[in-house]
């Protein structure tokens, strides 16, 4: 196999939603209390819906800036790149990153659809959600057929709501929802209780995969306020760790035997030593802490259940036969700032390489076959994503095939010139939160040419 060989599939990317989401959606009714896009007297875009601001921080839409233009301060959609937002240039964009497919998770509405949990008005919020929903399925994922894995949100207020929508997308041909990793941490019920039993059920009958995306807890690891941002940045997928075992040690796995879980955008170098340590608990502790997993050890519950994604990881592919290659995917993460767009190939490349991908049949050596489950294969089989016989076959979805049809698109980097001061000490989590209007910080410690504090809108709730 060769770079242009490969067929990449992204299950985590993500969509900066237009301001017409919700136009021709909503009843009547409805209409004057839409969620909107309104521009702020600083030039920022953002939505409102029922009191509460939502704005897009800007390493939610970095594809195509140079790195030092990489920030938290908000950004209008003149800021960035159409293909946040804008489904034309977006597949204009996968086309010259090589990419056939991809799923991606909501920014205004958060992870799980937490902006429209706080509104008081829940016959109002569901039928937002869902006008988000069928745009979503109709408009983004249904503009291109064969290019999207469609993801939808659910009412997560209630949990027999939440089934009935599960059904309803799934009628729609979707079969990906996103949910919390904690949902403890937005305080409402842990997956070890029964509150979520009728969401479950509805997933284990429609072969409906949760995804899990870090963050969507609303929580992630932070050290210490006056550490560097680096410290998050490099602990972020150590947040989906907690999930993982949270749910392998739930009644979930038991009581809903064909539901599987996405640990999205959580790396998989993590995954050996995680299951060696569960199975190491089950065998010494099981006894005396009542826990029974009948005649499964954590890591086969594991295998069986959970799908991973990672971006680069070579200490993952390095331990494949450990982890599953079956459990594998790849993901671009498009447009946020760990994306790897418009070298994708190169990069994930490089890394196959590294395991014998193009040198034969070394010690280590990565199969054709393996790259292949790794890059598309699994993505297709978990999800049900089927665009060969779509696209016009394998050869039309290659990442040659794709470029060659977007060798007039531009991918270049462009700078909007304005001048740039490097920090001079490190961002601070503080000051980072203070730059989100998500928290006070030190004036002194704020990054030149970044929104302070008091022109960054809040978000109540979690």
């Amino acid at each position: 196999m060769k770079l242009d060989d490969m067929v990449l599939v992204s299950v985590d990317d993500h969509v900066v939603e237009p301001p017409d989401v919700f136009v021709g959606r909503l009843a009547a009714r409805h209409v004057e209390r839409a969620p909107r896009v309104v521009r702020s007297p600083e030039g920022h875009d953002l939505w409102v819906f029922e009191g509460t601001e939502v704005r897009n921080p800007g390493l939610n839409a970095v594809a195509g800036k140079p790195p030092h233009r990489y920030g938290v301060d908000p950004l209008s959609y003149d800021d960035m790149r159409p293909g946040c937002y804008d489904i034309h240039a977006r597949v204009r964009d996968m086309d010259a990153n090589g990419v056939l497919g991809s799923m991606c998770f909501p920014s205004f509405p958060r992870f799980c659809g937490q902006v429209f949990a706080q509104c008081p008005d829940k016959n109002l919020a569901l039928a937002v959600l869902q006008a988000y929903n069928d745009w979503h399925i109709e408009a983004w994922c249904g503009t291109y057929p064969g290019r999207f894995i469609p993801l939808a949100l659910l009412p997560i207020w209630d949990p027999e709501l939440m089934g009935a929508e599960v059904r309803r997308v799934a009628r729609m041909g979707c079969r990906a929802v996103s949910f919390s990793e904690n949902p403890a941490k937005l305080g409402l019920p842990s997956w070890h209780s029964d509150h979520w039993d009728p969401f479950l059920a509805a997933c284990d009958e429609t072969g409906t995969l949760v995804c899990l995306h870090i963050g969507s807890s609303s929580e992630m690891v932070v050290t210490a306020f006056d550490a560097p941002v680096t410290v998050q940045m490099s602990l972020q997928p150590m947040n989906i760790v907690h999930a993982a075992g949270d749910l392998l040690w739930s009644r979930v796995l038991q009581r809903f035997r064909n539901v599987r879980f996405v640990l999205s955008e959580g790396g998989i170098g993590w995954v050996p030593y995680f299951l060696e340590r569960s199975d190491f608990t089950y065998r010494h502790h099981r006894a005396w802490t009542g826990v029974d997993l009948g005649d499964d050890l954590p890591s086969e519950l594991f295998r069986r259940r959970f799908v991973l994604c990672f971006i680069d990881d070579s200490a993952g592919l390095a331990l494949r036969d450990r982890i599953g290659v079956d459990l594998m995917t790849w993901e671009c993460d498009y447009p946020h700032s760990d994306s790897t767009w418009p070298r994708s190939p190169e990069v994930l490349w490089e890394t196959l390489a590294a395991f014998g991908a193009t040198a034969g049949a070394t010690a280590g050596a990565m199969t054709d076959a393996e790259i292949d489950a790794i890059t598309h294969g699994n993505a297709m089989a978990h999800f049900g994503y089927g665009p060969f016989s779509i696209l016009g076959g394998r050869a039309a979805c290659t990442v040659g095939a794709l470029r060659a049809r977007a060798a007039d698109w531009d991918v270049a980097e462009h700078d909007d010139g304005r001048p740039f001061t490097p920090p001079t000490r490190p961002l601070t989590q503080q000051t980072k939160l203070a730059m989100l209007g998500l928290a006070s910080g030190p004036a002194e410690l704020v990054t030149p040419g970044v929104a302070p504090a008091s022109s960054v809108a809040r978000t109540s709730g979690p």
